[in-house]
């Protein structure tokens, strides 16, 4: 059993009670469902409406190995809606069974950090409706709603509409985290499977509250108050600032000052904390914020969790981290220790930190979350010793070791690399390899910018380093192209040389100009520098397939006369 009620979701093979299969009037499948408890099963809207008017769940993993069906009815929907950008929303619904369930055979929804994590999911796609795992990897958010999409690990997509409506389980925990939504295929092909978090699901049916374990993401005295609504107490730079972070800007860590008694930016910040969780979103506070500057509205899910520190410990605050990314699971160790040896990453939200009750152990915390690539939004109440050890330790150092590194990394790719492409260019003729000129003279303007230290914005590392790593890639790949040639020029030459030899003595002292001809071409073309491997190649397969005729002619006429 679950801590509140029902079962965990299953980590091995076994089909878990909790999957219900759904079928609509005509009998056919019309998606997957979720047991939350013995009379409710929460699915998606559109699963509904496909079902029409009757409506039967089937238990598929009920004790005993059969199959259960049990009539149903809509307790509570919220269709799905599209946006003016074609961002869905909604698209959740909850059942209501005619016969309760046993109480073991529900689950309850878990609210955990999203990014990176690896799910499974079980639905009934059409080639196999007595249900099948599906595994995945949250890639990321999409749209307004805080919806995220998911990226298969394997073969398959659960893109059928016997998946609609799947629960989707943590593979660490076990925990179901949040429900298979349709997926949606661009005009391009490309096909996007989608899932709505446990926190999103709430907010649409705050009834599936009662059903969903787990702390909320945001501290109560985080949260915007009815007083934050005020156009008076709105910093709209500062909001602007703290939407572009929430919607990642590329910084990974982001320090604030927000001083006692200062109402504005106070409010700003509650405000944004507010707008980016997707629990706390609802369609009133968005609707207010869009009257003001689009700007300053982040997106949905822009963090994982906020964190007020004022009073509070660093192993309190590691606790609260470590059950957000789900590491309860590991009790050897402190929750720093779970935390540096795991590679779950999250958004995080700190208020006060140099109001925690140990700011410097607060640091070390934080510089673990940053090492392992978790973003950091740290908010402080002065700007003093601690704000300025938290950016020297947080930012300053860490952007210089990046820097290094990525100036490191371009002198190799401009450096030994190149001049190994150059040298392998110069042996063979780059068949079938994209010019590379371009990629090079863009590596060393990056590398010349990154030596430049002047005032103004620093240089984009993030795109340099994309550059670095594409350019590096490029170079990698087309040295491995250039060997193998390399390797087929010189088995060509071995395959000449041992023909010619052949051949030779076959001749017995007579000569063929026309084979002669032939020999030297292949020769003089396997000799050049840089060598076309492929003109070489045909050369040498004329003159063998010359030879081996010749050859030929003159057994057949040795054997006939000596009849």
């Amino acid at each position: 059993m679950a801590a509140g009620g029902g079962v965990r979701a299953a980590l091995s093979t076994e089909t878990p009670s909790w999957a219900v299969r759904i079928r609509g009037a005509d009998g056919e499948i019309a998606g997957a469902g979720i047991l939350l408890s013995p009379d409710r099963v929460l699915t998606c809207a559109h699963v509904v409406d496909r079902a029409a008017e009757r409506i039967t769940a089937e238990f598929v993993g009920a004790a005993g190995g059969t199959v259960t069906a049990v009539p149903a009815r809509v307790d509570a929907c919220v269709p799905q809606t599209l946006d003016a950008d074609r961002d869905p929303s909604g698209d959740v619904a909850l059942l209501r069974l005619e016969r309760p369930r046993p109480a073991g055979e529900a689950v309850r929804l878990h609210r955990l950090s999203a990014p990176g994590r690896e799910v499974r999911m079980y639905g009934f796609p059409h080639d196999h409706t007595g249900g099948v795992w599906f595994r995945a990897t949250v890639v990321g958010g999409r749209g307004r709603d805080g919806q995220v999409q998911l990226a298969p690990t394997g073969p398959g997509e659960p893109d059928s509409p016997g998946c609609s409506g799947a629960g989707v389980a943590d593979s660490r925990t076990g925990e179901v985290i949040g429900m298979v939504l349709s997926a949606l295929r661009d005009r391009h092909g490309n096909l996007f499977s989608l899932m709505s978090p446990a926190e999103t699901i709430v907010r649409h049916l705050p009834q599936v509250h009662r059903w969903t374990a787990g702390r909320t993401a945001v501290d109560d005295r985080l949260k915007s108050t009815e007083g934050d609504a005020s156009a008076e107490l709105l910093d709209e730079p500062f909001a602007q600032r703290l939407a572009a972070w929430l919607r990642d800007d590329g910084q990974q860590v982001k320090i604030s000052v927000v001083r006692r008694g200062d109402g504005a930016r106070a409010a700003t910040l509650r405000r944004a904390i507010t707008l980016a969780d997707r629990e706390l979103r609802t369609g009133d506070s968005v609707e207010r914020a869009s009257l003001e500057s689009p700007e300053t509205v982040p997106s949905a899910g822009g963090h994982d969790l906020a964190v007020d520190a004022a009073g509070l410990t660093a192993a309190e605050i590691a606790e609260r981290i470590a059950e957000r990314m789900g590491l309860w699971q590991h009790p050897a160790g402190s929750a720093l220790d779970r935390i540096a040896a795991a590679d779950v990453t999250l958004t995080l939200v700190v208020v006060g930190v140099d109001e925690a009750a140990d700011p410097p152990a607060l640091l070390e915390l934080l510089d673990v979350l940053r090492a392992r690539g978790s973003r950091l939004l740290l908010v402080f109440r002065a700007d003093g010793a601690c704000h300025r050890r938290a950016r020297s330790q947080l930012v300053t150092e860490p952007l210089r070791a990046r820097r290094a590194r990525l100036v490191e990394r371009l002198r190799e790719v401009t450096g030994p690399l190149a001049r190994t492409f150059h040298e392998r260019r110069a042996v063979v003729v780059p068949d079938g390899i994209r010019p590379l000129d371009g990629d090079l003279v863009a590596a060393h303007a990056a590398l010349a910018d990154l030596a430049r230290d002047g005032p103004g914005p620093g240089p984009d590392l993030a795109r340099y380093e994309r550059l670095a790593e594409r350019v590096a890639a490029r170079l990698t790949r087309a040295v491995g192209r250039l060997d193998r040639l390399h390797d087929r020029r010189e088995e060509l030459r071995g395959r000449l040389r041992s023909y010619h030899v052949l051949h030779q003595r076959s001749l017995q002292g007579e000569e063929d100009p026309a084979v002669d001809a032939l020999y030297l071409r292949a020769h003089e073309l396997l000799q050049a520098a840089p060598c076309d491997v492929r003109a070489a190649e045909a050369a040498v397969d004329a003159y063998t397939h010359r030879v081996d005729r010749h050859d030929g002619q003159r057994q057949n006429q040795g054997g006939g006369s000596s009849s």
